[in-house]
């Protein structure tokens, strides 16, 4: 598999895990799907083990849990974790993939990502709580 996690975002993983209250031996669980406003949409959470289906990716001893669908929308794609003034939360940068463009209307749009070609925003406000 063809993907790279970014130290900024292997750090805020670890913390899910850390603080996600599983055993010592948990991962982090991601899910990508298609959808949202430059074509992904992601959710994230510490898992004591895989679900059935998923892969286990093992970056620098980070256990990340990899469905099947986001094992195959993360092909080529860069993780990464921004965190702003205004904002913080994963992007994901595909350099093989078309630009996208949000509609006015669409109230979540953020123009400086919209610009990027295929970069996708999660807010850290959208994590819950299982």
């Amino acid at each position: 598999m063809n993907i790279t996690i970014t130290p900024k975002a292997e750090k805020f993983m670890r913390r899910i895990v850390k603080f996600g209250g599983g055993p010592a031996d948990s991962g982090f669980r991601l899910t990508v799907t298609p959808g949202g406003c430059s074509g992904l949409s992601a959710e994230f959470a510490s898992a004591s083990a895989p679900f059935p289906g998923d892969v286990t990716l093992d970056w620098n001893g980070l256990k990340v849990f990899l469905p099947a669908e986001s094992r195959l929308l993360l092909e080529g794609v860069t993780v990464d974790f921004v965190e702003t003034a205004v904002e913080s939360g994963f992007s994901f940068f595909n350099p093989n993939a078309a630009s996208s463009c949000c509609s006015s209307s669409d109230s979540s749009a953020k123009p400086d990502l919209a610009a990027r070609p295929a970069m996708a925003a999660v807010s850290i406000s959208a994590i819950k709580r299982a």
